[in-house]
């Protein structure tokens, strides 16, 4: 009878575990198909960094523009531009822009054209809880790296359940840092400049310039 008990709850827990998997897969699934049907993607958002034990704490604010995996980033006093080829990194302050390649293989970076659906591999999923913040029911899906070499222990995205819209994105190092990314504002379909996207080096008159190829 003990053995018996004992199945029935190892299935129990398996097919429960496997049923909030699936839930949490469909509504990524919902997630990425509701970014891949705009045509572009405008944020507001605040990102912030905590760490206890070294005492660190800081926020910041900063923008981004998306059109497929084109983005024009504002963020800590710098802008940076991917055209689909190249990332430039502008920095005023220094007047110094930095032109380089894209690392394709460094498959763990969350950038700004990846932040909306990096999630789709790399990523163990888990349901997880609902909280009401501000009117909003935000869904939290649990997402832990596959690599044992990635130094996030987990990821915690909030998606809002009315919209399918990500409200935001909170990393666990494995050092104790913490990352939150919280979007403040979220428009879709604006109108954009068709060279939006393009580097302009005849507006950075005496900028030093650093080429890495």
């Amino acid at each position: 009878m003990k053995n018996l008990t004992f199945i029935t709850l190892f299935f129990l827990l398996t097919f429960t575990a496997f049923g909030q998997d699936k839930k949490a897969k469909d509504l990524l699934d919902e997630v990425t198909a509701k970014v891949k049907g705009y045509e572009n993607i405008a944020i507001d958002f605040k990102y912030s960094l905590q760490n206890t034990k070294e005492n660190i704490n800081q926020d910041s604010k900063g923008n981004v523009m998306l059109k497929g995996n084109l983005y024009y980033l504002n963020f800590m006093g710098l802008t940076k531009i991917f055209d689909g080829k190249k990332t430039y990194t502008i920095v005023p302050e220094d007047e110094e822009i930095t032109i380089s390649k894209v690392d394709d293989k460094d498959e763990n970076a969350i950038t700004p054209s990846k932040m909306l659906t990096f999630f789709n591999s790399g990523y163990k999923y888990y349901w997880d809880v609902l909280q009401d913040i501000k009117g909003r029911k935000i869904q939290y899906i649990k997402l832990v790296p596959i690599s044992s070499k990635d130094q996030r222990k987990e990821i915690l995205l909030g998606i809002d359940v009315q919209t399918k819209h990500i409200y935001n994105l909170i990393e666990v190092g494995r050092n104790g840092t913490k990352t939150t990314l919280t979007v403040n504002s979220f428009k879709t379909n604006q109108p954009m400049s068709k060279n939006q996207f393009i580097f302009d080096e005849s507006k950075y008159k005496g900028y030093y310039i650093n080429r890495i190829d």
